[in-house]
């Protein structure tokens, strides 16, 4: 993100800042960060495969901001039920592409999924759309979705700061896109806050935090099993 930072528009602006702007800019998205094979792999990628490889048939994962359904939900594991949720209708269609899981558009704070279903859960690129003040419900989310001991990976900060604000021409879309997400120690707190013990992280950069190079927390955590 090159353009500085912005005051947060308030979380009802912010969310459909966010879907309009992902539907706006679905081809944009896909030709960037299309993970097919054709050169725009995710750098996550071997993390992902390392996630979802503890995963045995039979399993069920939450994909929470699927987007278009890569890097998790387009190589899920043989008998591995999957289940994406997104706000984009038109990133949900691209996901239609990729994958068999099943897909409901949905918001983060308030996820159209039963409890205790899943055993892991992702959200790639997705909580730091999410405004900071809302970061606690989504964690209380996946904490209800997940059964006792279940797995989260999710992208968060490098720092201490944070950031939030917007960029008007997001991928040279044309199209506006908003983050806003905490310091990498309040992303900690809040999710031992929701029952989560944080079991590795790992920085990587990616060019999505920044457009002249940046990097994302990618963290990794186990609901209590009690």
């Amino acid at each position: 993100m090159t353009d500085e930072p912005s005051p947060p528009p308030d979380p009802h602006a912010q969310r459909t800042t966010v879907r309009d702007g992902y539907d706006a800019m679905a081809a944009a998205y896909r030709d960037e960060r299309g993970d097919d094979g054709d050169g725009t792999e995710a750098p996550e990628r071997p993390l992902v495969e390392s996630f979802l490889a503890d995963l045995s048939a039979g399993d069920r994962l939450l994909d929470a901001g699927c987007g278009q359904g890569t890097p998790v939900l387009n190589r899920l594991p043989a008998g591995v039920e999957g289940v994406g949720v997104d706000l984009s209708a038109s990133m949900l269609d691209l996901a239609r592409e990729r994958t068999d899981a099943a897909l409901v558009r949905g918001d983060l704070t308030r996820l159209p999924v039963a409890s205790n279903v899943a055993d892991a859960a992702t959200a790639l690129h997705s909580v730091i759309h999410v405004p900071v003040s809302e970061h606690p419900a989504v964690f209380g989310e996946f904490a209800r979705v997940l059964r006792p001991g279940g797995r989260l990976y999710l992208t968060a900060a490098t720092d201490e700061d944070g950031w939030a604000g917007a960029n008007p021409d997001w991928l040279g879309s044309g199209a506006t896109m908003t983050w806003s997400f905490p310091g990498l120690d309040t992303t900690r707190a809040q999710l031992r806050e929701a029952g989560f013990r944080v079991t590795d992280e790992r920085v990587l950069g990616d060019t999505v935090a920044d457009d002249d190079g940046g990097s994302w927390t990618h963290l990794f955590a186990r609901l209590r099993a009690d």
